[in-house]
């Protein structure tokens, strides 16, 4: 019976140690597939740097998952799955499809684990889309069952400054602040402080916005009293032209001098009296004017030269 007893234990020792006839045998917990893909996916994204086998693996190792018992363990392991498939993600620039492949698995927002909703909002919010993720961490700070987790608080407040203020949304952020209990005094006035000066700065966009969009409107009207002024001015020297033109005519000519010699006749005006020397020099100039201004007229290139 000994040397049998020798005999059946050969096998298993080094992993459960010798058996005595009395003692049940040991077996080891059975490792999940899911572990190996899991480790493997980790070795092809840091060592290898293949990023697309990494995320095939973690795809393959979301459906091997399919079949197993949930469990402690089960859980860390898809939360790590999905930390590795969305640095795939990542590092092949098609980090917009983290969030859509994340939820491919939870389904719903309120089930994704704390990590996983962390790295999103880190994500989406470095890369200027806060937008992208903004309703899903909404959805899953709301749901009871996450409010009491230890992430909760490091969340709510990711949440206000990761994603609410940069996306304007500031009376949510002052919501959130003011009636969550995850937020401590001192964090509850550094959030509020926050908000305070992002309202600030928007309004004084807001105001820069207004002024620039009046700005090219004041231009415009500008630009309008400037044309009728110049259209004003060409119609003043269009009608002085006109009269000019009538002026130097010759008919207004001899009028003007018809209308002389009757004056001197009517009022017998004597040209050789000393007292019309004055009048005789100012009708002379009057008349070497009217005819420079013909001339200058008619030939305007001629007396230039």
């Amino acid at each position: 019976m000994k040397s049998d007893a020798s005999t059946s234990a050969a096998p298993l020792k080094g992993l459960v140690g010798p058996l005595w006839s009395s003692e049940p045998a040991l077996a080891l917990p059975a490792v999940s597939p899911a572990v190996h893909l899991l480790e493997e996916a980790s070795d092809l994204l840091v060592v290898h740097l293949d990023f697309h086998a990494a995320l095939e693996t973690c795809e393959r190792a979301w459906q091997s998952l399919a079949e197993e018992p949930v469990s402690g363990t089960i859980v860390e392991v898809k939360c790590s799955l999905c930390v590795v498939g969305i640095q795939a993600l990542a590092e092949m620039d098609r980090w917009r499809e983290a969030l859509s492949w994340v939820l491919r698995y939870y389904q719903v927002p309120e089930k994704l684990p704390p990590k996983v909703l962390e790295l999103c909002i880190l994500l989406y919010s470095k890369m200027k889309e806060p937008g992208a993720v903004l309703d899903v961490a909404s959805a899953w700070l709301q749901d009871p069952d996450n409010q009491g987790l230890p992430e909760y608080g490091s969340l709510a407040r990711l949440h206000v400054f990761r994603l609410l203020l940069p996306s304007g949304r500031l009376s949510e952020a002052e919501e959130l602040a003011v009636g969550s209990a995850a937020f401590s005094e001192e964090q509850r006035v550094e959030a509020l402080q926050a908000i305070h000066t992002a309202r600030q700065q928007h309004t004084q966009e807001h105001t820069q916005e207004h002024s620039d969009s009046q700005e090219p409107q004041k231009l415009r009207q500008e630009g309008s009293f400037s044309h009728k002024l110049l259209s004003l001015l060409m119609l003043l020297r269009r009608l002085w032209g006109s009269v000019v033109s009538h002026l130097l005519s010759q008919p207004f000519r001899k009028g003007l001098l018809a209308a002389l010699i009757l004056c001197l006749l009517i009022l017998r005006f004597d040209p050789a009296a000393p007292s019309s020397l004055p009048l005789l020099y100012q009708l002379t100039q009057l008349f070497r004017q009217i005819q420079k201004a013909t001339l200058s007229r008619l030939y305007p290139l001629a007396l230039r030269d």
